[in-house]
């Protein structure tokens, strides 16, 4: 039965994957993903700051539970137009200079289109720079090169570029024939797209959860406070759908669902996570459970705003993140059975 929720699911986060959507640059994205759980026949609204929230049904409203899940992504702004025509950028999020070097990128203006690009080290040849393999990758040290005839900031400025354009970065998203899921930005458009599966097996088995099950997808989670607002009432509980890490000293891999007892915040809901544990044994899914040694979650902003909740971390697992990031499709599958395992 999960399998096609699974490949429903893969198939909506390449779709959500070719939307740009860095922070502070989610609109077309917030309402794709609107659209879609509306198309479900799940209420759907957006929030003042952006977010989308999503009533994907059940009975009791007095002991709901809120899924959180985060739309916007790494990316960068234009904090400079250089006298050589160049761009200098500040990251949104924790963009990493050292892996998105040579990545082409696109520059989003307020007025005048979207010009295409690449960021890059500056002086970038190895055949001239005998620095290259030395100089660290800050943004001050490196520069996007517009795909443009430009030579001088004025030149630049005419095409419309200004300080405080967006500038986003190719997914370059590949589904492999073995069920491979390679993307930037898996983190967290493949939790998201992981939802939309589960609400659509929601509808097609005529499920109806005997708590109310809503839905925050915010889209300030890469700065820290993408959750920090809650847009339902009578909720108990709190579960953030975000990537699991994989990586040394953890054992959870892509094709499994992590669920994350602690991370550089503290621990989770102890009580909840065993609650997670149940809900993976009980329906098969196959899972693993790691502490995260660098990572903070939509669930830890909400408890950080003064609700009064216990909260809960899982994911599919996902390799390499924020950088070219790797899952697979059965981790998506395993996500989907133990979000129906703890509700039902």
């Amino acid at each position: 039965m999960y399998e096609k929720y699974a490949e429903f699911a893969t198939g909506k986060a390449v779709e959500i994957l070719k939307i740009d959507s860095p922070t502070g640059y989610t609109k077309t994205a917030a309402e794709f993903v609107k659209k879609e759980f509306e198309k479900l026949g799940c209420p759907a609204f957006i929030t003042e700051k952006g977010g989308v929230a999503v009533d994907l049904g059940g009975l009791d409203e007095k002991n709901a539970l809120l899924l959180e899940a985060h739309l916007d992504t790494l990316g960068g702004m234009v904090a400079e137009v250089k006298s050589n025509g160049r761009l200098r950028i500040t990251p949104l999020g924790g963009l990493n200079g050292f892996n998105t070097e040579g990545e082409n990128c696109r520059v989003i203006t307020r007025k005048n289109g979207i010009y295409e690009g690449t960021f890059l080290l500056k002086n970038p040849s190895v055949h001239v720079n005998g620095e290259f393999n030395k100089t660290d990758r800050s943004f001050d040290n490196m520069e996007v090169v517009l795909d443009e005839e430009v030579k001088s900031a004025d030149d630049v400025k005419k095409l419309g570029i200004a300080n405080g354009d967006i500038v986003a970065f190719d997914t370059r998203t590949v589904v492999t024939k073995s069920g491979y899921i390679k993307s930037r930005f898996l983190d967290d458009k493949l939790s998201v797209a992981s939802i939309l599966g589960f609400a659509k097996l929601l509808k097609d088995e005529n499920i109806t959860p005997e708590r109310k099950i809503y839905l925050h997808i915010t889209v300030y989670e890469e700065v820290g406070h993408g959750a920090a607002a809650v847009p339902f009432d009578g909720i108990t509980e709190v579960l953030s759908v975000d990537m699991g890490c994989v990586g040394d000293g953890l054992t959870c891999t892509e094709k499994q669902v992590s669920i994350c007892a602690k991370d550089s915040g503290g621990p989770y809901n102890y009580e909840m996570t065993t609650k997670l544990i149940e809900a993976a044994e009980k329906t098969g899914a196959d899972y693993a459970v790691d502490i995260y040694p660098h990572y903070g979650s939509d669930a830890e902003a909400t408890l950080r705003a003064g609700h009064d909740f216990r909260h809960g971390l899982i994911g599919p697992g996902v390799y390499s993140s924020h950088g070219y990031e790797r899952s697979h499709v059965d981790g998506v599958l395993n996500t989907i059975k133990i979000l129906k395992g703890f509700v039902v």
